[in-house]
Order: structure tokens, then sequence, then C-alpha cells
């Protein structure tokens, strides 16, 4: 049994109906390209091999009575695979259009939380006899790189590897908690929730630092609540459309080089190109900068040893004003290296220090209201969409046996921000998933397809003559 920290607590406390708050991948597998032949069956017997490798997979959110405290972790006593795993056939032509369609009927729905926060969905029929596999996992028991390191037990560098089965006494290690003796740690635990009030002189002490270093150099982090509106800057619905599409990382390198940039400033100015391009069609593009929420893992920075969710965010301009990508690629390399200045001048634990602190019952009344009364669209908006850069394995996996083709990830959405953009750059690969509310991004392919335009350019002029 293990308790949640805050920011673990926190992805379960802001969830609402129309407000889900589980991560999603789409995995693309061509069984023909590693030799193997795909049975469900035994893709299925083969995670049940795997299962004891990844004790996350088994277990479950506990709450403590009356909210006293952050729930706890406790291994499901039942846990029974074939709540977890199910099968679909992907409906005719069974082309990229039907399963996206299908994908984002998968993530609009909600989790059991009387389960492990975790599923996944085997989906048949697709062209040259590959398969699609959806997995979906809380918020709340995976980040960036847990994800990664659980997703290692599951892949293998060579094609049709197979586990022994586990010992029989693996799966009998379930414990009952004791509701009486959770309450009674929570109402001692209560009196150190006070230590908020020490957090406030620190907090203060740190944006003083922050308004120090930016009279010295006005380059820094984009302020939140400056962002201009757009159409998905909304109270979002439960219902979600996804896209995705494949870029080749050698031309994004090619780009960086030849414009002395990173990675993460070309995608960014390639984002950003398809976020004008779908904004000027709809005749909806703002005269000022689009702000996007970047999430930045603490893992090797933390002071913090608990914990699933490591992570911070900064906030950056994305330049959507400037029609020319070159010039907007410059813009973004000069606002990130001073967002990223502006991030350690606040902290890596900031977020998860404040989080701590979150009490359960009235962090979910508040949250409740903010959806119910949409306050989203009555005070300035935080920032437009949140966009995740995963470095991912630059070699081939194989996935439960399967060679992976491909493999789309796609972040939650939230009130005031209904679009997500995550990209994972893998096996010389950059695969791009766009997520967003379906009432207010109804045509996200759109976007999609507009990040193969920007990329082109920027090509054109890294290789032009200087």
């Amino acid at each position: 049994m293990e308790r949640l920290t805050g920011l673990d607590a926190s992805f379960l406390y802001l969830e609402t109906d129309t407000q889900l708050l589980h991560v999603c991948a789409l995995l693309i597998l061509d069984p023909a390209a590693g030799g193997t032949t795909y049975e469900f069956g035994e893709l299925k017997q083969e995670l049940g091999r795997r299962i004891h490798l990844v004790p996350s997979m088994r277990r479950k959110v506990h709450r403590v009575p009356l909210d006293l405290d952050h729930p706890v972790w406790v291994t499901d006593a039942t846990f029974d695979l074939d709540r977890h795993v199910h099968r679909l056939g992907l409906p005719s032509p069974g082309g990229s259009y039907e399963l996206a369609e299908l994908v984002g009927d998968i993530a609009g729905q909600p989790m059991d939380r009387s389960r492990p926060l975790w599923e996944m969905w085997v989906i048949e029929g697709l062209a040259e006899g590959k398969i699609a596999v959806v997995s979906k996992y809380h918020h709340a028991a995976v980040d960036g790189i847990t994800g990664a390191n659980m997703m290692a037990y599951l892949c293998d560098p060579e094609p049709g590897t197979r586990y022994p089965d586990p010992p029989a006494e693996i799966h009998s290690d379930a414990e009952s908690p004791n509701d009486l003796a959770l309450a009674a740690e929570g109402l001692v635990r209560m009196p150190g929730k006070l230590g908020v009030v020490g957090m406030v002189p620190k907090t203060l002490g740190k944006l003083g630092g922050l308004v120090q270093r930016r009279r010295a150099d006005k380059q820094g982090m984009a302020m939140p609540f400056t962002a201009p509106r757009t159409p998905f800057n909304r109270t979002i619905t439960p219902h979600r459309s996804v896209a995705f599409t494949t870029a080749d990382l050698a031309d994004i390198k090619e780009i960086r080089a030849a414009f002395d940039a990173k990675v993460n400033d070309v995608v960014l100015t390639v984002i950003a190109g398809a976020l004008r391009q779908y904004l000027r069609d709809h005749d909806e593009l703002p005269e000022t900068s689009l702000i996007a929420s970047i999430p930045v893992s603490t893992h090797e920075t933390t002071r913090h040893e608990r914990g699933v969710n490591k992570v911070s965010t900064l906030f950056t301009q994305l330049y959507t004003e400037i029609d020319d990508p070159v010039e907007r690629l410059g813009l973004i390399a000069q606002a990130n290296r001073g967002a990223k200045a502006d991030h350690e001048v606040i902290g890596a634990d900031f977020l998860q220090d404040w989080a701590e602190y979150a009490p359960p019952n009235t962090f979910r009344v508040a949250v409740r209201a903010y959806s119910s009364f949409k306050l989203a669209e009555r005070h300035p908006v935080v920032h437009n969409l949140v966009i995740s850069n995963v470095p991912g394995p630059q070699e081939p996996l194989h996935f439960l046996g399967h060679r992976i083709d491909a493999l789309f990830p796609f972040g939650p959405v939230f009130h005031g921000a209904g679009l997500n953009v995550t990209v994972l750059s893998a096996n010389g690969d950059l695969d791009i998933g766009f997520i967003a509310c379906r009432d207010l991004v109804p045509d996200v392919q759109r976007m999609a397809e507009a990040v193969h335009e920007t990329i082109t350019i920027l090509l054109e002029a890294a290789r032009a003559p200087r």
C-alpha cells in the first residue's frame, strides 16, 4: 500500500465527466514485417505473462474515508485481465480516418476507478494485416517517464519474444486496506497541511527572483493569462477527436542544424505553423501569439522520491502571428532560452510542493463548479494548448512480440485548453498525435496535414544557399 502524492492525486481531483485525465497511445503493429503471426489470444496471454513485472498495472485507487487525506494505491485482489483488454474490428473501409474516429471514441470514455486504471483496445482489420493497439492509462498512474518505463517491459528488440509464465505466488499479494487506520492517519497528518502557510513566503521569494531576472533580461517565459482566445479555448465536452501523422526525424535534425536551434524549437515551430494554418482557414487567427504550456520532466532534478508524476511546466510563445517559418523559428528558439532560465528560477519542485497541500473535497467541489458554470470562458485565457515533446528509443521495438510501425501519443485536454499535441521521436520518425474536444475542433485532421507544409518550407530554406 502506498499513498498517492498530491500531484498524482490532483489528476483524480481534476477529473470530471467532461475533463477526462487519462493519456492514450496508438500503436500500429506490423506482424508480417517481423516474421510473426498475430493471434489475439496469444497477444493477451503474452501480456498476462508480463503483468507481474509492472506492479502498478495490478494496483487500484482506494479512497480514504471522508477524503481526510490523499488516496492510497492497493493491489487489486480481484484483478482480471479480461476486464482490461478488449478486441474491436475497424469499420470499413478501414483507413486512417476510420481508425482516428475509433481512437477518439475510446479516448472519450471514462475509466472505471474500481479497477486498476489502464485499458488496452486491440483493433483488427487494418490494411496489409496490420493491427492497432490503443492503450489508456490514467495520469495519476503515469507520466512521460514512468509510462516509457512501463512500456519497456512490454517491448523487446527482437520479434516473437515470449516470456515464461510467472510464479503462482505472484498473484496472491493483494492486501486489504484498513479504513479505520487510514482515517486515523489522515487526522494525524491533517495539521501538517498547515505547512502550506510556509509555502507563501517561499513562493513570493521565487517570484521576486523572477522579476529581478526579467529586469536584467526582458526575454523570458510567456506569462499565463495573457493568451488570445481561440475556438478551442472554451469549456470542453466529453467528446474527443484525434488525428495523427508522421514526419522524418532526419528532416527535423537537418533544419535544427541549419538554423542553430534545438529539436524542440523546430517541433514547436512546426506545430505553430499548423495552428496558424488551421486558424487562418477558419478566419480565427489572433493578431497576437498563441501561448503553449510545455510539460517538463523533473525526474532527474526533483528532491521528491515518491510519486509517479514528477513534472513541472513552462509557458512559451509560439509566434503564430509570424508568417515566415524561419523567422518564427528564430523567435521561438530565443524565447525558449529565456523561458528555461525563468523555469530554473522558479524551481523544479514548485508544482509538486503546492500540489501536496491540495485538500481533496475542496478541490473536487471547485473543479465541478468551474466546469458547471463554464468559468473557463469568463476569465483571461491561461494558455491556448499543451504541447509535449517526448524523446523515445531510436531502435526498432516489438510490442508483445510484434514490430511497432508507429506510436502516436495523446495527452489530456482541459477546460479552457481543448487541444493537446504530443510528439514522440522514435526509430527515426517523429510521431505526432493531436487530440481535441470534438465540439471545439471537429476537423483536427486539418492541423495534422498542415504539419508537413511547414516542414517543407523550413527544409527548402535550410538547403538554400546563404
